[in-house]
């Protein structure tokens, strides 16, 4: 009669996700369920254990296909490089976000001006940059919020960029209550054909707000970003640019 010794064949699945494989052919693992900080790669000679152990009890009715195996260490361990990638990643992106944040917060009370056609009338000023591409005849005209036409206006403008301060003045003399006011502008050349006028507004950084990603900016009471301004004026400096003054 014939005796077949039972073999025993470790999972090296099943071992790696917590069952211990400590007790089968005295194999010693560290458990990722005992050691949550164990890392794959950091534990290769104990997986290397495993996996010679494995090959020493395999049934050899049914081999293990061990390039398959050593192919599923690698893949345990392309994971692990993985999620450490990405784990520096999210450094890397919060060191980003406070840079952003500390170069934002260097904005406070400077004078920008970005992209725009709607600003804030305050303490009886509200300031237009205007930027034409060639000599031109414009109608102006300035709305509230709610699109109450304040005051309209013609005006000639020159070629390059030039303020426009408006005193708060409607077209009949009223003055207008403090608030967000836009501009729409409407200008030919000589020969009569249309010229484009492009409007930025030019105000003070009044606050920053550092719970947006990234930081936006507070002027003339709507919100921008950094990468929406166009020029920067250092608190107590001039632009030296020519205003016109409405009414």
């Amino acid at each position: 009669m014939t005796t077949t010794a039972a073999a025993t064949v470790l999972n090296p699945v099943t071992s790696a996700t917590g069952t211990s494989p400590s007790a089968t052919a005295g194999v010693t693992f560290a458990s990722s369920s005992t050691d949550p900080n164990a890392l794959i790669g950091n534990n290769f000679q104990d997986f290397l254990t495993l996996l010679t152990t494995q090959l020493q009890n395999q049934n050899p009715l049914d081999p293990l296909d061990t390039n398959q195996f050593t192919a599923q260490l690698v893949q345990f361990a392309s994971v692990e490089q993985q999620m450490q990638m990405n784990t520096s990643l999210s450094s890397l992106i919060t060191l980003e976000q406070g840079a952003q944040s500390t170069a934002a917060m260097a904005y406070l009370g400077a004078t920008v001006t970005v992209n725009g056609a709607t600003t804030a009338l305050a303490n009886n000023t509200a300031t237009w940059s205007l930027n034409a591409a060639s000599t031109a005849t414009a109608t102006i005209s300035i709305a509230d919020a709610s699109g109450n036409v304040a005051y309209t206006s013609n005006t000639t403008l020159n070629a390059g960029q030039q303020n426009f301060t408006w005193n708060g003045q409607g077209t009949n003399g009223q003055q207008w209550p403090s608030g967000n006011y836009t501009m729409t502008i409407t200008a030919v050349g000589a020969s009569g054909s249309p010229v484009n006028v492009s409007t930025q507004v030019t105000g003070t950084v009044q606050s920053v707000n550092l719970t947006t990603n990234p930081p936006t900016l507070m002027v003339g009471g709507s919100s921008y970003t950094p990468s929406q301004l166009t020029s920067v004026v250092a608190p107590g400096s001039a632009a030296a640019t020519t205003a016109t003054t409405g009414n």
